[in-house]
């Protein structure tokens, strides 16, 4: 990968990418509410079990099969996985989630000279759009995949960090050992045969159904 593509990872996958991810907390608000998370070591547990499972063994890999058909202009087949992914989200905030960030994505990539990708508003995804994005960028997909997982645990510890709260340098111990374990979930990512891909995580979806009527709240979902 050119080092002009490394610095366009990091600009994918930095927390300053105005689409909106900071007002998210994918279900940790109510998890925390709900006593699950009260401490360093159980927001680890939440934040790693959810890394290795859902987003390892099926955002990732969908991400990187997404990448190639967009690549290879498969329509039928990138809009077939958009779909795919639409349907795993299973409560109303995680969908308008995927939805709101992923517009802003197609804005911004458009904003930044690249060509409009053909889908209409109600069926964009924030997965779909960083396959596209990353595509555009010459970004490499294991290296995508290894943004976007990363990308996505910052955004969880940092929601942790307000929530639980944490301290700065917890925040960062929770980075440091939630890295040591991407590199290897996104090498698996690329070669998990399609029939293994499984985004079967309910304490996930409970939580994200539980945040919809909370009381009150910090974060959007």
């Amino acid at each position: 990968m050119t080092p002009l593509a490394q610095l366009r990872l990091l600009q994918l996958s930095s927390p300053s990418l105005p689409v909106g991810a900071y007002s998210y907390s994918q279900g940790l608000e109510w998890a925390v509410e709900q006593g699950w998370v009260t401490d360093e070591e159980s927001a680890w547990r939440w934040i790693a079990e959810l890394l290795r499972h859902p987003l390892a063994r099926f955002e990732a890999p969908l991400l990187a099969a997404l990448q190639r058909a967009l690549s290879r202009g498969e329509q039928s087949l990138w809009r077939e996985l958009n779909e795919w992914y639409r349907a795993s989200r299973e409560c109303q905030e995680m969908a308008a989630e995927s939805q709101q960030m992923g517009y802003s994505l197609l804005q911004l990539g458009v904003a930044l000279g690249e060509e409009r990708l053909p889908i209409e508003e109600e069926e964009v995804t924030y997965l779909l759009l960083w396959a596209w994005l990353s595509g555009c960028w010459q970004i490499e997909p294991q290296a995508a995949v290894t943004g976007y997982l990363w990308s996505w645990c910052e955004n969880q510890v940092l929601a942790a960090v307000k929530l639980v709260p944490l301290g700065q340098t917890a925040g960062q111990r929770l980075l440091w050992r939630l890295a040591a374990e991407i590199p290897l979930l996104a090498e698996e990512a690329l070669s998990l045969p399609q029939e293994q891909w499984n985004s079967f995580a309910p304490g996930w979806m409970i939580a994200g159904c539980g945040h919809e009527t909370q009381y009150s709240r910090l974060f959007r979902s």
